[in-house]
């Protein structure tokens, strides 16, 4: 996907196309592990037949099968193949108890770590002292990430004309990611929660008439006994530091967290710049406090509003995370509700217009967090890839022609959107690849099967395929609700 921008003098609104998932092969549009497969069964026939055939061939006939199996059948939108590394480490994880988290509360966990399960367990905090922000070390991958909310206004209730001028200054934005090359991703993170009432109370503290009059006790109690009601939607966005690309600049500013924590501290201020020309209105860059409270929410979504409304409770980073978590084949349950991540698969494959998301963002009476993840890719490594998809494309091509096989439009289509980027990144625009996840929560079972149901069809309303992840739900969920710019 890229991020061309079109003409500032252009008022109306330009309708986008995305490229299409790739579904490129090694040879003749087949993956490499769907070539071994094949591979290994046309051995296994050969050698029989070498040693004579006969009752070798029934012998072998079950290797050469399944392998036949694996590399043809499919099953929800995968070839066997595919969904073979993900079972093994499905029952990796079942046989060594990896699929169930209970915290231990009497074990403190160490110092400057973040209390979350799996994968993110080996997450970091650093409270940088210039800015005040948390940023959060992933030592495994090398990356420093920094979080700042952002408000706007309701995009589908401007007018067109503002419309495409948003459209074309976010586009800037993403350029800037592109342009940085320190960047290894940027991740933006719409969240729907129940209105805890306390924009009322800060209203009420600062405008209302406190005396003791009947009219104003009374009015003051009616407001600190309001519960939730409605929703609202709070956005954010993460950039994450890749500090093996930034390791000359680190090593300059002292090195450490210490340096990465300046190199990143320029980045959050481009950033920042970037978003209030696009008219975004970021806030400060998060706290310690304020992520607990994002972190805390994501896994038990029961207690978020009565937190929002009690100030400081809840706001220890090192205590923030889930008391429990068991992770099934098709979702996942935490303290006090139970999640779904759905992929999005395949983006419009026909003209849209920005705000073709309106249907998913704005569906009611679902509790669900919508992530984007935007991985820039630097402008050398592009022109390679690009490169090398043109190659591969044109080799496979004259190999069907070779054996007589018919180029279907669906190649076709994919050869133009690799000419598409390739004009896009001579002009000068960035390449992103752009991932999209939706987590679903839910109190039961049941309410979350109708949730996800509900979201499906929302996204056909928005000519989107959405995918259940199975098998990958609780990797999914930290990178879909968690604002850490996790990556699958």
């Amino acid at each position: 996907m890229s991020n061309r921008a079109s003409a500032p003098d252009e008022y109306d609104i330009s309708p986008v196309k995305f490229s299409r998932l790739t579904r490129r092969g090694v040879l003749l549009g087949r993956s490499g592990p769907q070539l071994v497969v094949v591979t290994l069964a046309a051995i296994t026939l050969v050698f029989t037949l070498y040693l004579g055939g006969g009752i070798l061939i029934a012998y072998a006939a079950p290797i050469i099968l399944t392998c036949a199996a694996l590399a043809w059948v499919g099953a929800g939108g995968r070839q066997l193949i595919e969904w073979l590394p993900i079972v093994v480490r499905w029952f990796w994880r079942w046989t060594g108890g990896q699929l169930l988290y209970r915290r231990r509360i009497v074990r403190p966990r160490p110092a400057g770590t973040l209390a979350l399960p799996g994968d993110a367990a080996r997450l970091r905090q650093w409270l940088d002292p210039d800015s005040g922000a948390v940023m959060v070390h992933d030592p495994h991958q090398a990356t420093l990430t920094a979080v700042v909310g952002v408000s706007h206004p309701a995009f589908i209730l401007l007018d067109p004309s503002e419309q495409q001028r948003r459209i074309v200054s976010w586009g800037r934005v993403l350029a800037t990611a592109c342009r940085s090359g320190r960047i290894s991703c940027l991740q933006v993170m719409e969240r729907t929660l129940p209105d805890s009432g306390r924009g009322l109370s800060q209203w009420w503290s600062r405008h209302g008439s406190h005396d003791s009059s009947w009219a104003s006790t009374t009015y003051a109690e009616l407001i600190d006994r309001a519960g939730p009601a409605g929703e609202r939607h709070a956005s954010t966005i993460s950039v994450s530091l890749d500090m093996k690309a930034a390791g000359r600049a680190i090593r300059a500013a002292g090195g450490g967290n210490r340096g990465a924590a300046a190199v990143l501290r320029q980045e959050m201020s481009t950033i920042t710049a970037a978003l209030r020309a696009a008219d975004l209105a970021p806030s400060e860059w998060l706290e310690p406090g304020d992520l607990a409270l994002i972190l805390r929410s994501a896994y038990d979504p029961v207690v978020a509003s009565a937190l929002e409304r009690h100030g400081e409770l809840g706001r220890d980073l090192a205590t923030a995370g889930p008391v429990a978590v068991t992770e099934n084949w098709s979702n996942l349950r935490s303290d006090s509700a139970h999640h779904c991540v759905l992929w999005i698969s395949e983006w419009p494959r026909s003209l849209v217009f920005p705000g073709f998301l309106a249907p998913v963002l704005l569906s009611s009476g679902v509790r669900r967090t919508f992530s984007l993840l935007y991985t820039p890719t630097r402008t050398d490594q592009a022109s390679r890839d690009i490169r090398k998809k043109k190659t591969e494309y044109i080799s496979d091509a004259a190999q069907r022609h070779r054996i007589g096989q018919i180029e279907d439009a669906r190649q076709s289509a994919e050869y133009q959107d690799v000419l598409r980027q390739e004009a896009d990144l001579t002009a000068g625009h960035g390449i992103l690849r752009t991932t999209g996840l939706i987590a679903i929560s839910a109190p039961d079972p049941e309410e979350l099967e109708r949730a996800v149901a509900t979201i499906e069809q929302v996204a056909i309303q928005a000519s989107c395929e959405t995918r259940r992840l199975w098998g990958q739900q609780a990797q999914a969920f930290s990178a879909a609700a968690l604002p850490l710019c996790r990556t699958l």
